[in-house]
């Protein structure tokens, strides 16, 4: 099984390709979609859709989970990474892909045990999880992997520790 994990952004997307074999997870490939602020709007969601359809056809991976979005009292964060979440979907979705989606919530429950965990928290469990060195940064990366994780561990039924 792989699976592509995405942590939308507008500024920065993480993405995380995270391969299941028997009980082993290793990390396939993981970075960021980086797009300019001077760049106009529209043009960042067709380079997030464009950068993740080129991902998608290159590792051919049986699913896409991508982070739900929480209004946080900035509508305007809330409205741009909805709009970039939808690129993504929509990159998925016109590849034949199946499309999953979690909270922020769910993905630290998975993760780390505890919901309402630290960032800091999440980073550590990925590094462990998945047999790593050192801890993957940006930590959009390292939140676009423990995304695909979450998506596993809810396939699998059972927990990571």
């Amino acid at each position: 099984m792989l699976v592509l994990g995405f942590d939308p952004g507008t500024a920065l997307t993480g993405y995380g390709l995270v391969s299941k074999d028997g009980s082993r997870l290793t990390p396939v490939n993981y970075g960021v979609i980086r797009t300019s602020a001077k760049t106009d709007f529209a043009a960042r969601l067709v380079q997030i859709y464009q950068e993740a359809g080129e991902i998608i056809a290159r590792f051919q991976p049986q699913t896409v989970v991508v982070e739900e979005v929480f209004f946080n009292n900035n509508a305007k964060t809330f409205s741009t990474v909805s709009q970039a979440r939808g690129a993504l979907i929509l990159a998925a979705a016109l590849s034949g892909i199946e499309v999953a989606e979690y909270t922020p919530l769910q993905v630290k429950q998975a993760v780390v045990g505890y919901g309402q965990a630290e960032k800091q928290q999440v980073q550590k469990m990925v590094k462990s999880i998945l047999k790593m060195d050192d801890i993957v940064r940006p930590d959009d990366a390292a939140d676009a992997l423990a995304i695909a994780i979450c998506h596993i561990h809810s396939c699998r039924g059972d927990r990571f520790r």
